[in-house]
This record gives C-alpha cells, sequence and structure tokens, in this order.
C-alpha cells in the first residue's frame, strides 16, 4: 500500500502551475490569427453572396450596399471572388491588429506586474544595511 504525502501534492501542484503560466501568457502569432481571420471573413463573403444568387431570398438584407466599402463588389460570381478577396484582406488586417494588441497589452500587463514584484522583495533593502 502506498503512503500518502500530502507536502509531494503540494508541491507538485504549485510545480504545474509555474509550469502552465509562461503558456498562459504566450503571445498569439500575428500572421496565424490574420490568415485564420482573413479566410473566414472572405469565405463567408463568397458564401453569402453565393447564398444570395442561388437562393434569391425575398427578406434578405441588401448585400449589394458591401459595393460602398469593397471597390469592384457586385452581387454576382464575380462580385463573391472580389469580396472572397477584400474579405480575406479585412479580416487579416483585423486579425494581425488583434494580436498585435493583445500581445502588447500581456507584455505590458506582465513587465508592470514583475517590476511590482521585484520591488516589493528589494523595498526594505536599504534597512539591513
Amino acid at each position: 500500500m502506498r503512503a500518502h504525502r500530502p507536502s509531494s501534492t503540494a508541491s507538485d501542484s504549485s510545480r504545474q502551475r509555474a509550469s502552465a503560466l509562461p503558456h498562459a501568457f504566450a503571445p498569439l502569432h500575428k500572421l496565424a490569427l490574420g490568415v485564420a481571420v482573413g479566410t473566414v471573413v472572405g469565405l463567408t463573403f463568397f458564401a453569402m453572396t453565393a447564398f444570395h444568387l442561388m437562393l434569391r431570398p425575398a427578406n434578405a438584407p441588401p448585400i449589394q450596399l458591401l459595393s460602398q466599402y469593397f471597390y469592384g463588389y457586385e452581387v454576382s460570381w464575380w462580385g463573391a471572388v472580389v469580396g472572397l478577396f477584400w474579405g480575406f484582406f479585412t479580416g487579416f488586417v483585423a486579425g494581425w491588429f488583434v494580436a498585435f494588441v493583445r500581445n502588447l497589452v500581456t507584455a505590458v500587463t506582465v513587465f508592470i506586474f514583475k517590476t511590482r514584484g521585484e520591488l516589493a522583495q528589494t523595498k526594505d533593502f536599504l534597512d539591513h544595511i
């Protein structure tokens, strides 16, 4: 029969938390998030245009207004391809920017907490001299 050691489980769980901490604050890959978001947005524009071309829904939102924002877009098969391009471009920029801002905010936050912790450890340094 195995003996139960409560002190080792406490140190094991603290080691697991310490090893998981860098993964929690790992930076996002800007290119990967940009490509992922761009692909989803581009395919959504393509699918939305194809849906309107095939089914011609009566009470659908007026997607032809996207031509006000995306040069060359129209509700046609060529417009679906143009929408795929503009959707990928727009989604890529948005995804890249979100990853950049998240990485920046995370890095600044970690730096502030780390600096505060180091200052708290050396706060009474001069008292010991």
